[in-house]
């Protein structure tokens, strides 16, 4: 049985000038589950990466079984006992279950791959953490829950001792997230230490014998799991609590955007409605439904069934343009894959669905284009204001303000905006300055707005009211005095009623 314990102190990690781990010290001895805890942006993701190796810190040490690093290479993490599991496998679904487990590492035998002799130890691997699947199963026909096995079958085939697992049950039914619950208990019982990554309260007090809470890059908190309350961590996630400040109350609105028994492949019936300048948040844990929703309404994903209306108008777009024909845009989550154009400019990056508006007798009106991306730039303040600059050598945020601006320019508008997680990997500066030109385009155009995130804090500084969504329905409404961190976090935790779970 390993003793191996794993030991991060003082890991410091900046991007661009930005602090994403700010002296980090955690502990995780062998024979531990430790749920590491935070909001998006806390830190989480930047930890694991340094511990596997993909970012090399600016100071402090890592130490796996007692030996010290001061950085990790993916080849030196892996030698070293560290396994990471990410959220996204990293299996090839064209091999079989003992090819996976072994690819990289290959047995011969007289200049062959030994395939017997390879299937024989898979499966005692797989034997190991219970699955039920065989050696010669090719992975792509696998349920999630038996991949995922895989993947930890070969972690434990490179003799792994420090197991981090990232968000392990997004993906996962309910019946395949208790099975990986047991797979995780009997891991802890043969000796691995467990770095248990989630945003799920009830598997912290599940599995977890410690809890380490990251804010801003900082631990916030540690503490053993036994005898906290669920309340006291949501506390310890939210921070402390601070002072509420009453939003004015809207005066009253038509609404612009209504959806009617929505439904769609992992979500509904939903039924919403967001009226003019108004900035409504859809609240959720990953895999909730959030995002489906926000994609359904922009003909991205095609509705199954219900109706959606702009104004006194029925839509139903099948696909992104005719949702833009309907005056609804949306700025997607993943603004690098599925927003924005690198090597392209700034200017025409911000300025792509204007070009042909702005055109005269089908030739570009240049000059136009450049005096409306120089007043937009003002408008978000695009840092460099630089209109000729890839769209790629920009920060983050600026990116981000790239995509917005595409459809707050006075050239473009639009009756409704979506944001899918508006700030992700975004600065604490440039997510304010984000949060301003949303509200201003909200309330001196009227557009409605209804974004989707998973950072209560973004939900309490930017909406007006909140939809709390949980397995593709809306199960809750927060707004005004109500709407706080602590109440959004109670209320996404909160264990669904058998009507809502339906």
């Amino acid at each position: 049985m390993t003793t191996t314990t794993l030991r991060i102190s003082g890991l410091t990690k900046s991007f661009g000038g930005v602090r994403a781990l700010d002296g980090v010290d955690l502990t995780v001895p062998a024979g531990q589950v430790h749920a590491l805890l935070g909001h998006n942006g806390a830190g989480k993701s930047t930890l694991i990466k340094c511990l596997g190796g993909a970012y090399p810190p600016d100071a402090g040490t890592i130490e796996v079984g007692g030996t010290s690093y001061t950085r990790l290479t993916p080849r030196a993490s892996i030698a070293s006992g560290v396994a990471i599991i990410f959220q996204t496998l990293s299996v090839v679904d064209a091999l079989t279950v003992a090819e996976n487990i072994f690819l990289g590492q290959e047995w011969t035998r007289h200049g062959r791959i030994d395939r017997r002799a390879q299937e024989e130890v898979a499966a005692g691997l797989m034997e190991r953490v219970a699955a039920k699947c065989s050696p010669r199963d090719r992975v792509g026909d696998l349920p999630m829950g038996q991949r995922q096995l895989v993947e930890i079958a070969k972690a434990l085939s490179r003799s792994a001792a420090v197991l981090v697992l990232d968000e392990p049950t997004a993906a996962l039914s309910g019946a395949e997230t208790d099975a990986l619950a047991q797979r995780v208990e009997d891991l802890r019982t043969q000796g691995l230490a467990i770095v248990y990554v989630t945003h799920l309260l009830g598997e912290v007090e599940r599995l977890a014998d410690a809890v380490t809470v990251l804010r801003d890059g900082r631990v916030a908190h540690h503490a053993t799991v036994s005898g906290r309350t669920r309340r006291e961590l949501v506390e310890a996630i939210a921070g402390r609590p601070t002072e509420v400040v009453p939003k004015s109350p809207r005066p009253p609105a038509p609404p612009r955007l209504i959806a009617e028994d929505l439904r769609g492949p992992g979500f509904g019936p939903v039924g919403l409605s967001v009226a003019e300048g108004e900035r409504v948040g859809l609240f959720g844990l990953i895999g909730s439904g959030r995002t489906r929703i926000l994609e359904t309404l922009y003909g991205r994903r095609r509705a199954t069934a219900g109706t959606i209306r702009v104004g006194d108008r029925t839509v139903a777009p099948a696909r992104p343009a005719d949702a833009l024909a309907a005056g609804i845009a949306l700025v997607p989550a993943d603004r690098r894959a599925q927003g924005l154009f690198p090597s392209m400019t700034a200017q025409d990056n911000a300025l792509l669905p204007s070009v042909k508006p702005l055109s005269r007798l089908g030739v570009r009106a240049l000059r136009s284009e450049r005096r409306v991306f120089d007043g937009l730039a003002t408008a978000v303040g695009l840092r460099p204001a630089r209109s000729r600059l890839p769209a790629g050598a920009f920060s983050g945020g600026n990116q981000q303000k790239l995509v917005l601006g595409r459809w707050i320019n006075e050239a473009r508008h639009v009756d409704v905006l979506l944001l899918d997680e508006p700030t992700q990997g975004v600065d604490v500066g440039a997510r304010q300055e984000i949060y301003r030109v949303v509200s201003t385009l909200a309330e001196e155009r009227g557009t409605a707005v209804l974004f989707a995130s998973s950072d209560p804090e973004e939900v309490v500084a930017l909406a007006d009211r909140c939809l709390i969504v949980a397995r593709g329905r809306i199960v809750g409404e927060l707004s005004g005095t109500e709407l706080t961190e602590q109440a959004l976090l109670s209320a996404v935790h909160a264990p669904l009623t058998a009507e809502g779970a339906a």
